[in-house]
């Protein structure tokens, strides 16, 4: 049995009940349940249909995410999610390079890196070397002009807890940002590689090993194992070429507004939707939403 969830975007709700109908109709499906009046909605489906990504593409084009997931086992006990471009609307290190005059320079190299055009490590210590003196208290100015949040994360964290779930946050940034951004959000724990300075000044370089691609998949299998449940029980989301381990090993990864060579390996791909999107693909209701 699947479950078939359509989304829009918050806050221009654009999906509709002829629409719903008339997709469940065409596909066979049961009974339709609106989770959210105008932003989301799900059936039941015995059987994955042949024209699943041509109806997505139709969906696309509407402002309508479409997914499809098998309907066992959807409520998860663990998030695991990335920071940058995921939780957070920025690239921390892009905003960083930026202060110090090089920010169009690292942005090229972060958005390769992220569209695993350049191995990861390799690409962090290339960005980092150009922070090289710079005072370490711009970190503080960058999370107070600059960073702002995903709509729908506090949402998703606090409901997720308010069910039992562990939430972790896992980046390939700096432990400077996902320090204040997981205590902002609620997440339970968080992990990123460390930014090195000496009397005040960056240094250029990071702290090894470099927290990348089989470090995400690393922490996925160690806090799962800790936590005593599977790793069928987790759902992951992140958006670069990075995350693309974890999403593929975690029992439902998310490619959330997600470079399209990173959507391209995911069942599962929110364009529109926030992040609320994952608590409807796990069959919540707006209803049951807290924070």
């Amino acid at each position: 049995m699947f479950v078939v969830t359509l989304l829009s975007n918050p806050a221009h709700p654009v999906l509709g009940p002829t629409l719903v109908e008339s997709l469940r109709n065409a596909w066979g499906g049961g009974y339709a349940r609106w989770l959210n009046p105008g932003v989301a909605a799900e059936f039941d489906l015995v059987e994955m249909p042949g024209n699943r990504w041509q109806v997505w593409e139709e969906m696309q084009a509407l402002g309508i995410d479409l997914a499809l997931q098998p309907a066992a086992g959807r409520r998860k006990r663990m998030l695991l999610a990335d920071m940058d471009s995921t939780m957070i609307e920025q690239e921390c290190i892009d905003e960083l390079a930026d202060m110090a005059g090089f920010g169009a320079q690292v942005a090229m190299i972060t958005s390769r890196a992220m569209n695993g055009e350049l191995e990861f490590e390799p690409a962090l210590r290339e960005r980092v070397a150009l922070l090289k003196g710079l005072p370490a208290s711009v970190i503080d100015r960058v999370l107070t002009e600059r960073i702002t949040y995903t709509p729908g994360g506090r949402v998703l964290i606090a409901t997720m807890k308010a069910q039992g779930a562990f939430t972790m946050l896992v980046s390939g940034g700096f432990t400077a940002f996902t320090e204040k951004v997981a205590a902002h959000l609620g997440f339970d724990e968080h992990r990123a590689n460390r930014l090195l300075a000496e009397g005040g000044t960056l240094t250029g370089t990071v702290a090894e090993p470099i927290l990348g691609r089989q470090a995400k998949i690393d922490t996925l299998a160690e806090v799962s194992s800790r936590l005593g449940i599977s790793e069928a029980e987790v759902i992951a989301v992140g958006d670069g070429a990075n995350d693309l381990g974890m999403l593929h090993r975690a029992g439902t990864g998310v490619a959330l507004h997600a470079k399209p060579v990173v959507a391209a390996q995911c069942d599962l791909r929110i364009n529109h939707g926030d992040l609320t999107a994952l608590l409807y693909l796990q069959g919540y209701a707006v209803t049951d939403f807290k924070g």
